[in-house]
C-alpha cells in the first residue's frame, strides 16, 4: 500500500532526523513549534509509518521511552544510566548472531536489538566532580 507524504508528515520526518535520537513526546514538542496546530497523534502515527517505511529507525529499550533514529541501516545503541541520552555505537553489526541462535534454540529468529548501557562522558565528569 503506498502511503501519501503529506507537510505533516515530511515535517515530522526532518524534526526526528534533527534531533538526536529523540523520543516520540520530543518529536511532537519540535513539529508543535513548527506547525501549532499538529495533534499528538498524528505525531505518533505518522512516526509509526515513516519507521515501517525505513525511513528512521525505532529504537525500542526496555527501560525507557522508545526512541527514534536518523541512522537506518542495523547499528547498536549505548543508554546513560545516569542522563538516559542515547548514543550510537561504532561497531559492526553481527548479522551471523540470529543463525547461532536458532541453530541452538530452535527458534526461527528475524534479527536483534543491543543496547549497551553505561555512564556518558559527560554524566562521568560530573561524577568526579560531585556534582
Amino acid at each position: 500500500m503506498k502511503t501519501r507524504n503529506t507537510l505533516q508528515k515530511n515535517i515530522i520526518l526532518e524534526q526526528a532526523r534533527r534531533l538526536h535520537h529523540p523520543t516520540a513526546e520530543e518529536v511532537y514538542e519540535a513539529v508543535f513549534q513548527v506547525h501549532p496546530s499538529i495533534s499528538r497523534a498524528t505525531v505518533y502515527r505518522n512516526l509509526k509509518r515513516l519507521s515501517e517505511e525505513g525511513a528512521i529507525s525505532h529504537v525500542r529499550l526496555p527501560d525507557g521511552a522508545d526512541r527514534f533514529d536518523s541512522m537506518t541501516q542495523k547499528h547498536y545503541h549505548i543508554r546513560c544510566t545516569e542522563c538516559g541520552r542515547v548514543f550510537d555505537v561504532d561497531m559492526p553489526y553481527f548479522s551471523g548472531l540470529e543463525d547461532k541462535i536458532a541453530d541452538k534454540h530452535g527458534f526461527d529468529v528475524n534479527g536483534h536489538d543491543i543496547t549497551f548501557v553505561g555512564l556518558c562522558p559527560d554524566c562521568k565528569i560530573k561524577k568526579k566532580r560531585g556534582q
